[in-house]
């Protein structure tokens, strides 16, 4: 049997497909004429709120955010050389980026960071940009949360981190 896992409303989450959220409160509904005990988490930047029944949790992918072993890890992912990957198509690597974002798992969303890192006077095509945007705002939010700072204050530790990492290169 799978391990529940319990929340308090304030503590903050990672849903997969959606990153980092906050547990606003636990509410039992009338459904189908059972009644559901359901977390609801709400996604400040999608302004989005979700209603995870309790017993759908761990089925879900809803977990605590990561320790800050995991972020070590996530950074080390970061620190890591990227791949050269050119003959593999764009569409086949954006497939892979995609479900390593969607897993919500911070070291595979630091791969596709890595991956998609490029200096500001290199050439990117939009869609490879707007994946890197997606993992490193999905990666800075878990930062922050964890570090308690603002998104914006993680998104900056990130960049300055990898650029450190391309001039050490």
């Amino acid at each position: 049997m799978a391990k529940v896992m319990s929340f308090e409303p304030g503590d903050y989450v990672v849903y997969p497909s959606h990153g980092v959220g906050r547990i606003r409160a636990i509410e039992t509904e009338n459904i189908a004429g059972l009644q559901l005990e359901m977390y609801v988490v709400s996604f400040e930047n999608e302004r989005l709120i979700l209603r995870v029944p309790v017993n759908k949790v761990s089925k879900s992918g809803m977990r605590k955010l990561s320790t800050k072993d995991t972020i070590g890890s996530a950074m080390d992912a970061l620190r890591g050389k990227p791949k050269p990957r050119r003959q593999v198509m764009w569409s086949r690597r954006a497939q892979e980026y995609e479900a390593k974002i969607n897993s919500g798992d911070p070291v595979s969303i630091a791969e596709v960071v890595r991956e998609l890192h490029r200096a500001d006077d290199v050439d990117q095509s939009y869609s490879e940009r707007q994946m890197y945007r997606a993992a490193l705002e999905r990666l800075a939010r878990e930062v922050a949360a964890i570090e308690k700072i603002d998104e914006e204050a993680a998104t900056e530790k990130l960049e300055k981190f990898l650029a450190a990492q391309q001039a050490a290169a």
